[in-house]
């Protein structure tokens, strides 16, 4: 959707709605695009080390190298 500043100086509380709803809006003036008005993605949780403790374990093999025949379908 795109708006002249004047519509969006009067109507901000319209915009903002339909940007909560996901929609973009393009500002522009004299028939120019100015600015954008874009939903925020939603911040992402903090992150605390051991948090995961008990959902998955590191297998005994982990760090051991590949079979061979795996390792060979990196190198074709």
């Amino acid at each position: 959707m795109e708006v002249d500043v004047h519509e969006a100086r009067a109507d901000l509380t319209r915009l903002r709605e339909r940007v909560a709803m996901g929609e973009e809006v393009i500002i522009s003036e004299a028939g120019k695009p100015v600015a954008k008005l874009v939903p925020l993605a939603e911040r992402p949780r903090m992150r605390f080390l051991g948090s995961a403790k008990g959902e998955f374990t590191v297998p005994d093999d982990f760090n051991d190298p590949l079979p061979r025949e795996i390792e060979d379908l990196f190198y074709q």
